[in-house]
């Protein structure tokens, strides 16, 4: 592993400040010199594979700010404070009751040792698992612009179908995420600058010729906070994930969905894939599909073939387009079929 200095800030101001460095505003924080840590649980990882070099980390767990470990449940919003652990935001039962597609992201997400480290803003802004990306010795766009995309014409049977580039098809791996685009989540930002709100939509950039830049976020800005507002189909929602095996897998195929129905009817549709897309991913071309129809076999089928219309499949897979469509039908009746 690469040396780095190691510090704890106690205030969110100053750690603004320390990693406020020359430049740090037109940096990525995946390439700054400083970078933030709290659970660890990913970038530590990339650490001990000589992917990411920082000189200096900032541990946020010794910030003073109390709303950073609160869920604060209001009739309208959830507001989750960045070092709220996956675990306690899984397990809050007003969080289950009020919105199950939020807690069932988080619980079929790692293992529950890595829940109970993991910080929700931390794992929001994970990197990929793309074995390229992980292993030093190979060409990768993301780790090293203009190296090339070795899994162009590797072994890309975890791969991106949706969303992918000529530059690179890493697959984002969250769950969470899911369900926070399709929820229209709002991301609280602090940094050098003053504070911002992030539509949950635009934090997260697609590849395109530039897949080193993963984020809306400066090396010197820190999330404080994620915000959910709970709608008509807050109640109505799920998490459909399916993988390899049971537990402590990333998906293969994932449906995140929220429904505001009307009897039979769909009124609105919140609907997100993953597994199969470069960033999070928002199904728009299926909702749309599914306003104002009846949800049955043949609605869900279309709305399906709609989210995947796109879909750019390489040569091991190319599963991922049927598996997605059967996993999105699944999930639009069985969260058509909750009792709510």
């Amino acid at each position: 592993m690469h040396p780095f200095l190691y510090e704890r800030p106690t205030s969110v101001s100053a750690a603004i400040a320390t990693a406020a460095e020359p430049g740090a505003r037109h940096v990525q924080p995946t390439q700054a010199n400083t970078q933030f840590i709290a659970g660890g649980t990913n970038l530590a990882d990339y650490m001990k594979l000589g992917v990411a070099q920082p000189e200096r980390l900032l541990d946020l767990n010794n910030l003073a700010e109390p709303a950073l470990r609160q869920i604060r449940i209001s009739d309208d919003t959830i507001r989750f404070g960045a070092l709220v652990r996956m675990g306690e935001a899984a397990d809050n039962k007003e969080v289950r009751r009020r919105c199950p597609l939020l807690a069932e992201s988080l619980q079929l997400a790692a293992s529950g040792q890595l829940r109970n480290m993991a910080s929700l803003a931390g794992n929001v802004l994970q990197r990929t698992r793309c074995e390229y990306f992980r292993e030093i010795s190979w060409p990768c766009n993301k780790r090293e612009p203009g190296s090339g995309c070795a899994a162009m014409e590797g072994v890309n049977r975890q791969h991106a179908v949706l969303g992918t580039s000529d530059a690179c098809i890493a697959t984002y791996h969250g769950d969470f995420a899911q369900a926070l685009i399709a929820l229209d989540a709002v991301v609280e930002v602090e940094g050098r600058r003053g504070s911002r709100r992030v539509p949950f939509a635009k934090l997260h950039r697609l590849p395109g010729d530039t897949p080193e830049i993963e984020t809306d976020l400066a090396a010197d800005e820190v999330i404080v906070a994620i915000a959910v507002p709970f709608d008509t189909w807050s109640r109505r929602s799920r998490y459909l994930k399916i993988r390899d095996r049971e537990s402590y897998a990333f998906a293969l195929a994932s449906a995140a969905v929220a429904l505001d129905m009307d009897g039979e009817m769909v009124r609105q549709a919140r609907i997100a894939l993953g597994g199969v897309a470069t960033v999070p991913w928002r199904a728009r071309a299926a909702e749309a599909a599914l306003r104002g129809n009846v949800l049955d076999d043949k609605s869900a089928a279309a709305a399906a073939e709609a989210a995947f219309a796109d879909a750019s499949p390489r040569q091991h897979n190319a599963f991922k387009v049927p598996l997605g469509k059967r996993t999105l039908v699944r999930a639009l009746l069985e969260t058509r079929d909750m009792k709510v």
